[in-house]
């Protein structure tokens, strides 16, 4: 199982930025899928959820409303579109699958939210 996430960088208040998940060694479109991200001194926190399918997602109140989950499963893929970003949403981000009872990490990708 394999995980890489992409597309975080640096983005002023107010900004959008969208994240990727590649997933590889498992058969994704059979799997939920999740979104963590963890701050600086701060624990690991979950986002977001997308189910197997994309029929059914779910967020933490501090980002809904402001990021989508969705997926697609034929690229093996999954995103974070993340829009009105503040500065408290400066994190690594993780992508998540919890695959035969083993939770399995991507390496994280930074966002940083500055003017």
């Amino acid at each position: 199982v394999q995980l890489v996430e992409s597309g975080g960088g640096l983005v002023q208040p107010g900004g959008s930025l969208t994240l990727s998940c590649a997933a590889s060694g498992f058969t994704f479109s059979t799997y939920t899928m999740h979104w963590y991200r963890q701050s600086p001194g701060k624990e690991r926190e979950w986002g977001a959820t997308i189910t197997s399918t994309g029929s059914s997602t779910s967020y933490a109140d501090s980002v809904k409303g402001r990021f989508t989950i969705s997926r697609d499963n034929a690229k093996y893929t999954m995103y974070l579109q993340m829009s009105s970003l503040k500065s408290e949403d400066t994190a690594v981000y993780y992508c998540m699958v919890d695959y035969v009872l083993r939770n399995y990490w991507g390496q994280g990708t930074q966002v940083t939210v500055s003017s």
